[in-house]
């Protein structure tokens, strides 16, 4: 498959070049794993992003009680894992392929970073990028709506 068409219509990398494109694709790995594997665990360390090529791949969320509860489904053209790149912090959720095989492209977070530091543009435009992704998720999280005042 052409990675580059598919890496055009990920948010993270909008404003990068064909040519550019072609340094994520370099670092990338790609694989695939069957229906039901996990591609990471909750709490597991960050240390990668992926990028969904095919498939479907259901974000699961451990429940105190014990357990975990599906809370979002994600295919082709997405990403999960982004947070890795950033703080190496523990997984805030597990990801398992689901309806199928899936196929992604990871991107370990010390070839990203080595990456943005060789090639500053491409750095300056994912950092921008990944800024704009979270400051939008967080505020979708904080926003509470008003009782009608």
């Amino acid at each position: 498959m052409e990675l580059i068409p598919l890496l055009k219509q990920v948010e993270l990398f909008q404003g990068l070049t064909a040519a550019q494109l072609e340094k994520i694709v370099a670092i990338g790995t790609h694989r695939t794993v069957p229906e039901e594997a996990v591609i990471f665990q909750q709490g597991s360390a960050g240390d990668a992003l992926y990028v969904i090529v095919n498939g479907q791949v259901e974000i699961r969320f451990d429940q105190p009680e014990g357990g975990s509860r599906a809370g979002l489904y994600m295919g082709a053209g997405q990403l999960v894992g982004e947070m890795a790149l950033l703080d190496h912090g523990p997984r805030s959720a597990t990801v398992a392929a689901v309806g199928g095989e899936a196929a992604f492209i990871r991107i370990g977070s010390a070839d990203f970073m080595q990456l943005c530091q060789q090639d500053t543009a491409i750095g300056f435009t994912l950092m921008r990028n990944l800024a704009m992704d979270l400051s939008f998720k967080l505020r979708q999280r904080n926003y509470r709506p008003s009782s009608g005042d």
